[in-house]
């Protein structure tokens, strides 16, 4: 293999070990987050200073669905210091008739139009939850759903905010 051709499939690898890497405890949150559904852009900065939980989520995931009345709570609890932001990644027109019938909610809802989101938050599967701290950083990563899972979050978020 002459060096050119080494170098181009060192740097392939490279990216491809990039794109499956799971976000970590202690990473920069990435900041990105979908659109609205008025098609403003969410990006995590606009909750600084709050714990933020950012779920992944569709309408065809009963797990997913069963979370977000949960996370509702969680937020409504937790208001002024906690944001949960549920990140669908439906297509775009199920997410707009979605979004209609979750506008009463006190959680933002987005949408991850181009799968960025998604792969920027290493996201597998679904539900997938990220827990990110007042500093911007990622304090937990859930991945799935069971009967502990909003406990789990909610311990999380409790220690989140009683750092700092």
């Amino acid at each position: 293999m002459s060096m050119p051709a080494r170098l181009l499939a060192a740097f392939a690898l490279c990216l491809a070990t990039e794109a499956l890497a799971v976000l970590e405890p202690g990473a920069p949150a990435p900041v990105p987050l979908g659109l609205a559904a008025d098609g403003s852009v969410v990006r995590i900065g606009q909750s600084r200073g709050m714990v933020t939980v950012v779920t992944f989520w569709a309408t065809w995931c009963a797990p997913c669905r069963r979370e977000l009345p949960l996370l509702e709570g969680l937020q409504r609890a937790g208001w002024g210091r906690v944001q949960v932001i549920a990140v669908n990644i439906d297509e775009r027109e199920r997410f707009r008739a979605m979004a209609r019938e979750l506008s009463s909610l006190a959680l933002k809802v987005t949408h991850d139009v181009d799968n960025r989101v998604r792969q920027a938050y290493g996201v597998k599967g679904i539900p997938h939850t990220v827990i990110i701290g007042r500093d911007g950083r990622v304090t937990a990563v859930l991945m799935g759903y069971n009967d502990d899972s909003i406990d789990e979050i909610l311990e999380e978020v409790n220690e989140d905010l009683a750092a700092n």
